[in-house]
């Protein structure tokens, strides 16, 4: 194809993430890189020129050449490896943008170019790092008779899938992830009962609102836009309100009418305005970073922020709903996201977790923020990075939702549900959303890493037990020189998928196998020696001061193996499972404790309401057919003396009543109901909040 002038000051630095920027890039190095980065410069200049006698296909392709364009893109991504294994996410993103432009430049239309790189990406997404660090050991301990030993059938695509339990006749619940409008102005509610006087304050949800922009559908659970919730507490009058939260992902959405920022389980298609050469190079950029804070709220420094798991949180004001500053961790440290469950202590000091990524792999950062401010405009200003935890595959991080915090410690679990970072940062490529690049590896241990809050010092003994999934922990605290960490987890970590909106929406036997193939989770715990030293015995149950059936062998001059306890009898098992654990967090945080709380899961939402005595494992029940109640939140009564003095709010629906929500207060001692505040509007099932108690 004979060269064509270039209109003057017309300049696009294509892939310029693996061959540096600019003129000086593009007259050194590589001769190679030197000579594709001008050619793909030249093919996009003069597309961009307008040029109309620029014509790119359809050309006529072989066989044999299609396979030289795929070995050679291999055997550059092959070259890669070997030179730096731990192949970096924008360097496979350069090498990708290349060679698609030379060769489409050469040769190729679109649709065929398209197959044979997400072909390629395809393969080279399952090429194992051959130079992992510390890999764990493949577990060796069998899954114990109490946990959901599942039933292994096959699909009809002839996959394996396992089945935890064998209900039928779930009703549908497909109106607790139906799309609602906002209500910013306080609305009364219905009160029956009585709620108690001295509770003076805002109960604050938080969680998906809107499913659908214009005629696109959202397809995960966690994607939808989210929708602030609050419950206004004063003299035993409730009053209601909700607010859409105004991230830019929203705004973005609304404006266009249409999905434009990928979430969780989304990706967006290329806008449908743009021609064809444009829908194709915004197939090639990453996903953009979703500011939508759909999970919870949490306080940093007094302040209301709502989070997710990304950069990205928005201040909120607990009153009029409204964010009021966007807040971007990497800013302040250098972390890629941060959790939305972080730990505070009684002074304010705050506590999360983080991953960043860099030329030595993943790793996991411990953050500390101060309690307070300096200034009135202040958000994250003075929060550190205690510590920094390699990953044990670099290229393959694990998931996690949240952590747990001792009085002294930092606990980190890494489970075997790994990230692969080669298939996300291709997502959009290959036209996957991000959770195509989660999976779940029980060929992993999990890991209990122990940090000391003071020093930042990293544990030498690793605590590993059998592959596990946790979404939430309970509480975790010392006592005689051990460290016990309670946590609810399930054996298996593939649930992502079950939470996918269709599923939610199914009905009949459809639904039925969703939840058969969801693992039941349980509360836990775990028991860690605090004291591994070379007196230590080996092969022998460690923990033989504590009354727990919990054990915790050493099997090697750094390795602790350790086995759970059940926080619970079988009665459990009839109510699913319990998830959304909640206790008297003000006082008894990373302190021994005797009650916890949760939702009991006979279907893939709560539908019970659950009080856990450890003094026995006995249990307390709230349960009304056909309600659904969320995560409860504990406050505890003015005169409190006892633990569990104090009262439970969660917000139920009532998918089968219209406009017939409501507050639920339980009495926490009896677990009886106190009163109920029904809401003349339909909500969704959300996923966490908390209560801003007013002065």
């Amino acid at each position: 194809m004979p060269a064509k002038r270039l209109r003057k000051g017309k300049r696009l630095d294509f892939g310029e993430e693996y061959f540096g920027t600019g003129d000086k890039a593009s007259g050194s190095g590589n001769p190679k890189q030197k000579k594709a980065k001008v050619a793909a410069q030249r093919w996009v200049e003069e597309l961009l020129s307008g040029n109309s006698q620029f014509s790119p296909g359809p050309a006529e392709t072989s066989s044999q050449e299609s396979d030289d364009f795929t070995r050679d893109l291999q055997s550059q991504i092959k070259a890669l490896h070997k030179e730096n294994s731990k192949l970096q996410n924008m360097v496979v993103k350069g090498i990708i943008e290349y060679y698609v432009i030379k060769y489409y430049y050469i040769s190729y239309e679109i649709p065929a170019l398209l197959v044979e790189v997400r072909k390629l990406v395809s393969v080279n997404t399952t090429t194992t790092n051959k130079d992992v660090d510390n890999r764990p050991t493949k577990h060796a301990v069998e899954p114990d008779a109490e946990s959901d030993s599942p039933v292994v059938k096959r699909s009809k695509s002839n996959k394996t899938v396992n089945h935890y339990t064998n209900v039928h006749g779930l009703p549908c619940i497909e109106k607790l992830v139906t799309s609602v409008e906002e209500t910013p102005e306080p609305i009364n509610t219905h009160v029956t009962g009585m709620i108690p006087q001295w509770i003076n304050g805002c109960f604050l949800r938080n969680g998906p609102g809107k499913f659908e922009i214009g005629n696109q559908k959202f397809n995960h659970w966690f994607d939808g836009m989210a929708l602030l919730h609050q419950f206004k507490i004063s003299n035993g009058q409730v009053t209601y309100k909700s607010r859409f939260l105004s991230s830019e992902s929203y705004q973005a959405n609304m404006e266009h009418n249409r999905i434009t920022v990928s979430e969780f389980g989304t990706v967006t298609m290329p806008d449908p305005c743009k021609n064809l050469f444009q829908r194709f190079l915004s197939r090639f950029k990453s996903h953009k970073l979703s500011d939508n804070a759909n999970v919870s709220f949490v306080t940093y420094k007094g302040d209301y922020y709502v989070s997710t798991e990304t950069n990205i949180m928005h201040m909120v004001d607990p009153e009029t709903l409204e964010a009021t500053k966007k807040v971007n961790w990497s800013k302040f440290i250098a972390v890629n996201g941060a959790t939305a469950h972080p730990h505070t202590e009684p002074d304010g000091t705050t506590y999360n977790m983080g991953n960043s990524y860099t030329s030595k792999g993943s790793h996991y950062n411990i953050i500390r923020v101060p309690p307070t401010k300096q200034t009135k405009e202040e958000t994250l200003e003075g929060a550190t990075v205690l510590c920094t935890i390699p990953s044990a595959d670099k290229t393959k991080p694990s998931y996690y939702h949240s952590f747990a915090m001792s009085e002294n410690y930092v606990v980190f679990i890494e489970q075997p549900i790994k990230m692969d970072l080669l298939k996300i940062v291709t997502g959009k490529l290959r036209g996957k959303a991000i959770n195509d690049g989660f999976s779940w590896d029980p060929e992993f241990n999990t890991i209990f890493h122990l940090i000391h809050k003071q020093t930042g010092k990293i544990s030498s003994i690793k605590y590993l037990a059998k592959p596990l999934s946790a979404f939430h922990q309970i509480n975790a605290y010392e006592e005689d020189n051990f460290l016990i960490i309670d946590l609810c987890a399930s054996d298996d970590g593939q649930a992502f998928s079950n939470y996918e909106i269709q599923n939610l929406r199914k009905s009949g036997e459809a639904l039925d196998e969703v939840y058969n193939t969801l693992c039941r989770v349980f509360p836990r715990r775990f028991v860690l020696p605090l004291s591994v030293d070379q007196a230590t015995p080996y092969n022998q149950n460690l923990i033989d001061r504590l009354k727990s059936t919990a054990t915790a062998i050493r099997t090697g001059k750094d390795t602790v193996f350790c086995t759970h306890e059940d926080l619970h009898r079988e009665d459990l098992h009839q109510y699913g499972g319990l998830e959304f654990p909640q206790i008297n967090y003000a006082k008894y945080n990373t302190h021994p404790y005797r009650y916890f709380y949760g939702c009991g899961f006979r279907h893939l939402v709560g539908d019970t309401l659950i009080k856990m005595d450890l003094h026995g494992k006995h249990m307390k029940v709230w349960e009304h057919p056909g309600l659904y109640p969320s995560e409860p939140i504990f406050l505890a009564s003015p005169d409190a003396v006892e633990e569990d003095d104090g009262i439970l709010m969660s917000v139920v629906i009532t998918p089968n009543k219209d406009k017939s929500t409501f507050l639920l207060v339980l009495d926490a001692k009896t677990f009886e109901e106190l009163g109920r505040a029904v809401v003349p509007v339909n909500i969704p099932y959300g996923f966490h909040g908390t209560f801003s108690a007013t002065a």
